[in-house]
């Protein structure tokens, strides 16, 4: 029987103009550690990308998460994905020489099949020769429901981060001295912690705060689901090696709804509503493992990128001068290599 299938929704950019707010620390320097480019729901590649990092917040720097976009057609099948990293890379280089004010896919995190074992390692070269000097990491995409579908690509099998497999082909990526990239839901957090205390060595990195579920039959269980996510968060945070991105929960999947209001959400309305997660991680894992993301052009769906950030700037309003510095920037800098 084939299972639901809920698809996230287009950003409308006449519906997101009607909230318009002043940029609060319109100084602070900003990485955005977590976007896309791609033309899905319209296109959004660099001219996209710089209309929303130019409006208002002072962003530094930015880091391309994988998103199966612009794979090659053709060549060995493991090594189709090598093509988007040429395509970000080639989307990098485009920016230096408009030598725009933000510096577009400092970082870049690729796709390689870490079922492959072994033979993932010349895929993760091939991956690094394609990002001249910006490649860092992979996203190996293992967001799984037995009740729902609502993913870019086909669910993978169920714990597939347990799979020996699995474990070879991370082991590639320390080798080479690459992160891992995690996007799943909060139901699969415990594989992650395996999978963090397997590879103390590899950077691993949590997307979307772990992916709290509010659709399907998670809909009116936010309460339950909450203490579920923070038991399982709580043990990642043990992970010394873990890491979290805050942000993703104006993805449809947190079922927070936003987009089916009359007027777009404000940032005290995104902050308010998004806090108990946010702060559930700082206190968890400290702001030095902690990184404020945009999860653009996904999330825009839902709110304007100043509007967003301005949200985070709201629920780090009580953190010190090194702890802000980290959430926005200081930590994506180290963990994805991205000199000042």
């Amino acid at each position: 029987m084939s299972l639901p299938q809920f698809s996230h929704p287009a950003p409308n950019p006449a519906w997101l103009a009607r909230r318009a707010e002043p940029i609060i620390d319109p100084d602070l320097p900003i990485i955005d550690p977590h976007h896309h480019l791609w033309s899905r729901h319209g296109d959004y590649f660099l001219d996209e990308l710089l209309a929303d990092t130019g409006s208002g917040h002072r962003i530094v720097a930015t880091v391309f998460a994988q998103c199966a976009w612009a794979y090659r057609k053709d060549g060995p099948p493991e090594l189709r994905p090598v093509g988007e990293t040429e395509f970000v890379a080639a989307i990098a280089e485009q920016a230096e020489r408009r030598d725009t004010a933000t510096r577009v896919c400092a970082g870049i995190v690729g796709h390689a099949d870490m079922t492959l074992g072994e033979r993932v390692g010349p895929v993760l070269d091939a991956h690094i020769a394609a990002g001249r000097g910006r490649f860092r990491g992979i996203r190996h995409l293992t967001a799984r429901s037995e009740f729902f579908t609502a993913s870019i690509a086909p669910p993978e099998p169920a714990a597939l981060m347990r799979r020996p497999e699995f474990h070879a082909g991370v082991a590639q990526l320390q080798r080479r001295g690459l992160s891992f990239d995690g996007w799943l839901y909060h139901t699969q957090i415990d594989e992650f912690v395996e999978l963090a205390q397997r590879f103390p060595d590899v950077p691993m990195v949590l997307d979307h705060v772990g992916g709290p579920l509010g659709i399907g039959p998670y809909r009116d269980r936010r309460d339950a689901v909450f203490a579920e996510w923070r038991g399982a968060m709580l043990r990642l945070a043990a992970c010394p090696n873990a890491h979290v991105k805050l942000g993703g929960l104006a993805m449809l999947v947190a079922g927070f709804g936003f987009h089916e209001h009359a007027e777009p959400p404000s940032s005290d309305m995104l902050a308010t509503a998004w806090r108990p997660y946010i702060e559930t991680c700082i206190d968890a894992f400290g702001a030095s493992r902690c990184m404020f993301e945009s999860n653009f052009p996904v999330d825009k769906a839902m709110c304007s990128y100043p509007v967003l950030w301005n949200a985070f700037k709201r629920l780090a309003a009580a953190a010190s001068t090194d702890e802000r510095t980290a959430l926005f920037q200081g930590t994506a800098a180290r963990v994805y290599r991205i000199a000042p």
